[in-house]
């Protein structure tokens, strides 16, 4: 899959656009922090961060922990990061 059929793909579902709005002004977060900050269920998020985990735009840096893990973007989670603010979506 190339970036612009990534960018269509986080587009398709706001959650996962939630998400990369999150991680773009903060840098590290878990699931209960994006909820609270887009107003969404952790289990919404959760999903988010599964969705782009599976496609490598973000990976945990906990992964040693069970609870309150904590992601950041991939370098290819950068790359789609700086599209979505090309085309002005974030």
């Amino acid at each position: 899959m190339n970036v612009d059929e990534i960018v269509r793909w986080v587009l398709s579902a706001d959650r996962r656009l939630l998400l990369m709005r999150t991680i773009r002004n903060t840098r590290v977060v878990k699931a209960s922090e994006v909820a609270q900050l887009t107003d969404r269920s952790i289990q919404n998020i959760s999903r988010a961060i599964k969705e782009c985990e599976e496609r490598e735009l973000v990976c945990c840096i906990t992964p040693e922990k069970h609870t309150w893990k904590k992601y950041m973007l991939t370098d290819l989670g950068h790359v789609v990061l700086r599209e979505l603010e090309r085309h002005e979506v974030i």
